[in-house]
């Protein structure tokens, strides 16, 4: 078992759940004080001059608040669907504990790149330009991405395009921010992507190791026919194991995960993770093989 199972099952029940809902009502927020009190944003900013000189101690909250992009309002309304939409995917692919990982990780690497670029600097200056929520969204968009890379969108609602391109032209577009800012910009850049950067580097390490196989194979007719052929071949054997069994027969032992297809349970690798299914009706645990490929139970 990895360290951030271990993590979920210490820690697992303080996660917030839904937490894509919250962050776009802290954006709603932080965009009716863009457009109504506008010279109140800037209390708001992540200034850590202000913070130690001063004493605004809230600033290492409400830069949270700080919108990502100002734009018309219709704009924003199609941002915060589009983020709502891929955020709530992402949560119901890792479970709530992950996805909390990953995105107030991403917000404490910002909070602690600007304190630390602060002192580096060692002088008076301000930073809240640099350091907001604008990065921060962007790796969620390209860990979304890098799950689901054929999943198809409709650019300005017309235009067909798979995710993978637009996570190409953001990955671009990062490169030439970070070769063409300047020190701050550049470190402002590197934290608020730190999270997407693990998180991709231990895709690739699950990869080569076979725990998880390819992402892709999720949503190709491959994989489904692999899982027909694999599923078919364990049922002709007799091979499921009980309610209480495991995926090797005769085996009887209570398991806490038990996956609904191939019966497979916490004790046949630690490798292996469960989840349940929203869109299945009772209460139906599929490990990481079956998840996204089993039939929905009505």
């Amino acid at each position: 078992m990895d360290f951030i199972s271990k993590m979920e099952r210490k820690f697992g029940r303080f996660a917030i759940p839904n937490l894509t809902a919250w962050l776009i009502g802290v954006y709603a927020v932080g965009y009716l004080i863009y457009y109504l009190a506008n010279p109140l944003l800037y209390y708001l900013y992540l200034e850590p001059y202000m913070i130690f000189h001063y004493g605004q101690v809230w600033r290492l909250v409400t830069w949270i608040f700080t919108p990502p992009s100002a734009s018309n309002i219709f704009v924003v309304l199609i941002m915060m669907l589009f983020y709502y939409s891929i955020g709530t995917n992402l949560e119901n692919t890792w479970g709530a504990f992950r996805y909390n990982l990953y995105l107030i990780g991403g917000m404490l690497f910002t909070l602690i790149g600007a304190i630390v670029m602060y002192f580096a600097l060692g002088q008076p200056v301000l930073l809240g330009g640099y350091f907001s929520t604008y990065y921060i969204n962007t790796s969620i968009f390209l860990a979304f991405a890098v799950l689901y890379p054929n999943m198809q969108v409709l650019l300005y609602f017309i235009i067909p395009i798979k995710i993978k391109w637009l996570a190409y032209l953001y990955g671009a577009y990062l490169i030439y921010d970070i070769i063409t800012a300047n020190i701050v910009g550049k470190v402002a850049i590197v934290v608020s992507m730190l999270n997407f950067l693990i998180f991709f580097l231990l895709v690739l390490k699950r990869k080569k190791s076979g725990i998880y196989g390819n992402y892709k194979s999720y949503n190709s007719q491959r994989a489904r026919r692999d899982f027909k052929r694999d599923f078919n071949k364990r049922f002709n054997e007799g091979s499921f194991g009980g309610n209480t069994g495991s995926f090797n027969r005769g085996r009887q032992q209570v398991t806490k995960h038990k996956c609904a297809i191939c019966g497979r349970t916490e004790n046949d690798g630690d490798e292996l993770e469960f989840r349940f299914c929203s869109k299945c009706n009772g209460n139906y645990e599929y490990c990481q093989d079956h998840l996204f490929t089993h039939v929905h139970r009505k």
